[in-house]
């Protein structure tokens, strides 16, 4: 019987634990995790056009360290979400499995 209340007190200190953290995920994942609305493309077309006179005029020289830490990570989130992508398509994880 004692194991039991010892299962059981666990379990509710680990629901006590866990409750918080689990409503931070909840309230950030409503936001960060939502699909763009239209109203949202035409500030992501400014974004790519502005990305792409800062390549044609040369100002991508005087962006700070932050900034192009901050734009590799995103593209490298991007890029590794592109590959989990297809690995999923391929059902492998090395090439793909042509039988002939």
């Amino acid at each position: 019987m004692s194991g039991a209340v010892k299962k059981v007190s666990l379990i509710s200190s680990l629901i006590a634990t866990v409750k918080p953290n689990l409503q931070t995920f909840v309230k950030y994942a409503k936001v960060e995790l939502t699909p763009p609305k239209l109203s949202d493309l035409p500030e992501v077309k400014n974004e790519i056009s502005k990305m792409i006179q800062t390549a044609r005029t040369g100002r991508w020289k005087s962006i700070t360290v932050k900034d192009a830490t901050l734009n590799s990570l995103v593209f490298l989130e991007v890029y590794m979400w592109f590959y989990v992508g297809e690995c999923i398509g391929k059902r492998h994880l090395i090439g793909y499995d042509i039988k002939l």
